[in-house]
């Protein structure tokens, strides 16, 4: 979870490789308006935001195995909406990092829908994990494979008789 350009699908692909994990982008189960919404410059609304937020919980709950799905979920409404829906077992990765990183790192992407003028209104929208809500904060300030080997150590803590 996290702003737009913080790395969710980078790090979700990665983890899940780590892992043995499936992984679906977020992005992926926008509707078609939402992402001609977001092509032109436009924040979504939480009305915008529900049926997508629905059915990443819809997978979620169908999986029959470790699933990462990388999604904005920058709300605290709508982490609770996920778990009520997909089970308490889910955990959250937020992945923070600078606006003036973020802003960098959309700036030099090229081919996705999300201009970097909505940096601001994703800041704005993000509201933290709090302790009570299973989630992880990892700092995106360093290269991807120390940020997959932090989350890949936290997840083996967790899970010791994972084999893959």
């Amino acid at each position: 979870m996290g702003v737009a350009g913080c790395g969710k699908s980078a790090v979700g692909d990665a983890l899940a490789a780590g892992i043995g994990a499936s992984y679906i982008d977020g992005d992926d189960l926008h509707p078609p308006a939402n992402i001609a919404k977001m092509s032109r410059g436009e924040p979504l609304t939480d009305e915008d935001r529900w049926p997508w937020l629905a059915l990443v919980a819809q997978k979620l709950a169908a999986a029959d195995r470790v699933l990462i799905v990388g999604c904005s979920a920058l709300k605290r409404r709508y982490r609770d909406h996920i778990r009520a829906e997909a089970a308490d077992s889910v955990t959250f990765v937020h992945l923070s990092g600078t606006k003036d990183l973020i802003a960098a790192r959309m700036d030099a992407r090229a081919g996705h829908f999300m201009p970097a003028s909505l940096i601001d209104s994703q800041f704005a929208a993000l509201e933290l994990p709090a302790s009570d809500e299973n989630a992880i904060t990892v700092c995106i300030d360093r290269p991807l494979a120390r940020i997959v080997d932090e989350l890949l150590s936290i997840y083996m803590a967790d899970n010791p008789d994972q084999r893959f």
